[in-house]
């Protein structure tokens, strides 16, 4: 999943966004400088209608936030402000700081994923919409350690209409781009790792236990960034839900075994606080829940099913973009 764009970007996150840059923010840093420097670049305009650029032309670059797992809501500040555009309000410019998202779907407190970066937060309940600056938001952390995710209240502010579901399916879809980069970057520290430990006189990558697991990893990742690109199979910037729901299920569910074979494979190492890996695997599970876990969305998807026509083969074609 790359292009011109995410090359781009890629080589912007890699001098600016390193594992110690991550840690710094999420220890308590501010991530000004960073958001600073991304919305000079331009990338938080994506989407745009000026920009001319869809869904699966934008793809690539989320996935490139994945494997960095960027702390500051560049994403959803892309789809925030492709969403304000279309409703008629006026977006805040960058320097006002990133927007995240947010949709309680008829809760009263829901989980906001970068939260602790956000200066604004674009959150739907039903078929209503609002914005609504840090300072008016009822935040709370959730506890876990050195975690981005907030926890959001409900908010009494001047709304508008916007289609009820959107931001959800828009969240389960960035999420599953930005799952799918960060098990290729796990997966990379795995290989790697297995290749350079040695124990009994040879690499652990040697042994077919270590091996065995390996491939059941990759196939995992290849699997989760297929369903990505399902997700992101759309000629506009809004994704369609069900192919989101593909997309967020697969990623969701692949969390658990990805992360799992990950730190098995590392051992002790894989836990430390020094070591890069938790990065990945604490963000990963954090996504795992965003907008919906692997069960809310296999839900979706079953109910979809059983109320469609015709035999299921063909829908799931449909879903996948298969041509009839």
């Amino acid at each position: 999943m790359y292009n011109e764009y995410s090359e781009a970007l890629e080589a912007l996150l890699g001098d600016h966004c390193t594992p110690a840059v991550v840690r710094q923010i999420e220890s308590g840093g501010s991530g000004a400088d960073l958001w600073r420097l991304l919305d000079e670049s331009g990338f938080a305009d994506s989407l745009l209608p000026e920009a001319g650029l869809s869904l699966a032309d934008v793809a690539p670059m989320l996935f490139v936030t994945g494997r960095h797992v960027l702390p500051v809501p560049l994403a959803q500040t892309m789809f925030a402000r492709a969403v304000l555009r279309m409703a008629g309000v006026e977006v805040p410019e960058g320097r006002e700081g990133p927007i995240a998202l947010a949709d309680f779907d008829g809760a009263q407190r829901t989980h906001v994923p970068c939260g602790a970066t956000a200066t604004w937060f674009l959150v739907q309940d039903g078929a209503q919409a609002a914005l609504v600056h840090r300072e008016a938001a009822a935040l709370s952390p959730t506890g876990v350690r050195d975690d981005l995710t907030l926890s959001l209240g409900e908010v009494g502010t001047q709304r508008f209409p916007l289609p009820a579901g959107l931001l959800r399916s828009v969240g389960a879809c960035l999420h599953a781009v930005q799952m799918a980069g960060a098990m290729s970057s796990v997966f990379d520290l795995t290989l790697q790792y297995a290749n350079d430990r040695a124990q009994f006189g040879r690499n652990i990558g040697k042994f077919q236990a270590i091996q065995h697991q390996i491939s059941v990893m990759a196939e995992q990742v290849a699997a989760v960034r297929m369903a990505a690109q399902i997700a992101c199979a759309a000629d506009g910037w809004q994704p369609d839900r069900l192919r989101a729901a593909i997309g967020k299920f697969n990623a969701s569910d692949a969390v658990t075994a990805v992360t799992s074979i990950a730190h098995a494979v590392h051992g002790a190492i894989g836990v430390t606080a020094e070591y890069d890996l938790q990065l990945y695997t604490r963000r990963l599970h954090a996504w795992r829940l965003a907008d919906g876990s692997e069960r809310y969305w296999a839900r979706e998807l079953g109910e979809a099913t059983c109320e469609a026509d015709g035999l299921t083969v063909d829908l799931i074609r449909e879903w996948s973009g298969e041509a009839a």
